[in-house]
């Protein structure tokens, strides 16, 4: 780290350089670090000063299992800011509202223009017996990895009481490690806030297919040890041999600091949306505040919090009203999500989509036809948007409901879901909270990789889940041609000259003549000649309807979607000149005329739809995206009659 640290141990009072009083922030957890760099960004020679209770620098905790298990050797760190003074293993033992002072714990006071408090939360002990024997671990700091870490090397049986997002964590962390590691968690299911039964039956047989034992809707009654760790006797009697235990049972804010104070707390400290306390010039953000009642254990709303803080702290308005619960992590590489209340007893309607030889499964929860809920197991890559749609409530319709239950996918992989049709203001990295704009913003200043945009704006250097997005923003900067873009192009252009020419008075008109040994009206007069085009083009229309499928359907994978899409278009093209062939440029009457103008449309739709996709490289992004939308979905809703009204027609020919 370079950012200058300051040894508070050998100063005898707090600088006196200091023109006016410092902002001062207790705690350098990853909000606490978010809110310095927050503040930075509107006054760049504000005076700060963090406390942090731990010896160590400033570290990211969401990374914790991934530096356990050996994935990742560091975890940020702060830059070099000349405005920033940071006093390491100096915890605050008193706030004296009164004077604005905080007192460090050698009794040292520090003056205070305005204090955030960021102190976080610990780790919850269960009031098992024997809790307190040694080799009980908890999973929450840096000092609690390294004990872990060194524990692990000797430790041949260890049990994770917990089996929420913390005890997986720590059981992905572990297994790496040549130790049998076996999860107990007493309510029916893991996960159980974040996911359903079916999401977590999956979840848990990936676990258990990788050698964790997981054993649920049991508790553990006791840890069982005089001077060491036997085992535990869980409610059931059954007894678990092990020789580390290892609680994961959530998290208690740290509040103490706050109530000692004086000012208003209850599970957290209370907070209003500007993130102020009982005291304006106090400040609370992350794991320890509480705001309209409710503690986020996650670090994406602290992050949150400490943006809206930052706006307050400057002047500026700004307010909290809250933040949709969203989880996002790879449980031993096996990707878990979810974003909204997902408790099962409220019986929302759902879309199911389920993948069983790819162990998928999406579930979205809806509040009448808009988004209100979504989890999963396995990978999902538009995930970030339909958490985007959740947080706005974003209105599903029936053809997109359709299409999840289908392919799994609520928006088509190059329209709407597209990252850079999303608002400015949609979170692109979650674990950040960066917007679209914000990342747009950069792109357009010359970023042109991912490692320039997460070196510039922090986005993928937390769990990297947002790489695909960064990677899709990155191309929709210049846009190349698509693949056959000119074949696309020109079969568009014939198709819809075509189309057009019989909506047009244009006739081929008949043969007045006999004398000619061919007459080019025999071809759609002739009952043998109208019976080959006819049934070729019942041919070609139902190879152009598979074809869809192929395109459509994910679990169709054979071959490339861009080689499948020039054959459909000139399968297109091949099905115009076979209709010419059967009608002569003539609409027909009644049923006749019904079909003729459903084909017809379905011609200009789908050479809109390829006009849109050959040209896409030049046509302005957002033009292209709505055009493109509106002529597929045409197109598939255009089909829907054709079947009925071909089999009416064959019908009547043979029949009648």
């Amino acid at each position: 780290m370079n950012l200058t640290q300051y040894n508070a141990a050998e100063e005898q009072h707090y600088s006196a350089e200091w023109e006016h009083p410092p902002t001062v922030i207790v705690g350098t957890g990853p909000v606490g670090q978010r809110l310095a760099t927050e503040l930075r960004k509107h006054d760049v020679e504000r005076e700060i000063v963090m406390f942090g209770d731990e010896p160590w620098a400033p570290y990211d905790r969401v990374q914790l299992s991934s530096w356990l298990s050996g994935e990742q050797s560091g975890m940020g760190a702060l830059r070099d800011d000349p405005h920033l003074r940071l006093y390491l293993g100096m915890s605050v033992t008193h706030i004296d509202r009164e004077n604005r002072e905080i007192t460090d714990v050698r009794g040292i006071a520090c003056p205070y223009n305005q204090l955030i408090l960021a102190t976080g939360s610990r780790a919850r002990i269960a009031p098992v017996p024997g809790s307190r024997l040694p080799g009980v671990f908890t999973f929450r700091n840096l000092s609690d990895a390294q004990l872990l870490k060194a524990r692990s090397v000797r430790s041949r049986n260890m049990v994770i009481i917990g089996g929420g997002l913390l005890g997986l964590e720590t059981a992905r962390a572990l297994r790496r490690f040549n130790t049998r590691v076996t999860v107990i968690e007493q309510s029916s299911r893991l996960m159980y806030n974040q996911l359903d039964d079916d999401c977590a039956a999956l979840l848990q047989q990936h676990i258990e297919q990788l050698g964790i034992e997981v054993i649920t809707a049991v508790r553990v009654k006791q840890i069982v040890g005089e001077t060491r760790i036997a085992g535990v006797l869980l409610s059931d009697a059954r007894f678990i041999e092990c020789d580390t235990v290892v609680m994961a049972v959530g998290i208690t804010p740290n509040t103490r600091l706050a109530r000692d104070c004086g000012l208003h707390t209850a599970r957290g400290i209370i907070v209003n949306d500007r993130m102020q306390t009982s005291d304006e010039n106090i400040y609370a953000v992350g794991e320890c505040a509480e705001h309209r009642q409710t503690v986020y254990g996650l670090v994406a709303p602290g992050f949150e919090q400490a943006a809206v803080a930052a706006y307050d702290l400057s002047g500026q308005r700004a307010e909290y009203t809250g933040s949709i619960s969203a989880t996002r992590l790879k449980v031993i590489g096996y990707p878990v999500m979810s974003v909204g209340e997902v408790e099962t007893e409220w019986h929302r309607p759902s879309l199911v989509y389920r993948n069983r030889r790819k162990n998928i499964l999406r579930k979205v929860l809806l509040d009448g036809n808009r988004l209100d809920a979504a989890m999963a197991v396995g990978s999902w890559d538009e995930f970030s948007r339909v958490q985007e749609g959740v947080r706005t409530r974003r209105r599903i319709r029936p053809w997109r409901a359709l299409r999840f239950r289908l392919t799994g996918t609520l928006w088509s992989s190059e329209g709407e879901g597209g990252v850079a049709g999303w608002p400015a203001a949609a979170t692109v990295c979650n674990c950040k909270s960066i917007t679209r704009g914000t990342l747009s913003k950069v792109v357009d200043q010359g970023c042109a990789d991912v490692a320039c945009l997460a070196k510039q704006t922090g986005a993928s250097t937390v769990c990297g889940s947002c790489k695909p997005l960064l990677v899709q923003l990155l191309g929709a900067v210049e846009i190349s041609p698509v693949y056959a873009a000119r074949t696309l192009t020109a079969a568009a252009f014939i198709v819809a000259l075509a189309a057009v020419l019989w909506l047009l008075p244009v006739r081929i008109p008949y043969t007045d003549t006999v004398q000619l040994s061919f007459q080019i009206d025999t071809l759609w007069r002739n009952p043998l000649f109208k019976q080959i085009s006819g049934f070729s083009l019942l041919g070609l229309s139902v190879l152009l309807a598979v074809l869809s499928l192929r395109k459509r359907v994910r679990r169709l994978t054979w071959g490339h979607f861009d080689s499948w899409r020039a054959v459909h278009v000139l399968a297109g093209v091949l099905t115009v000149s076979m209709l010419l062939l059967h009608t002569g440029f003539r609409l027909g009457d009644n049923l006749n005329l019904y079909l003729m103008l459903v084909f017809i449309g379905l011609l200009l739709a789908g050479a809109v739809a390829s006009a849109v996709v050959g040209l896409q490289h030049v046509l302005p992004l957002t033009l292209a995206r709505r055009t493109r939308e509106l002529s597929v979905w045409s197109h598939v809703l255009l089909l829907w009659p054709l079947p009925a009204l071909l089999g009416f027609h064959i019908l009547k020919g043979y029949w009648y």
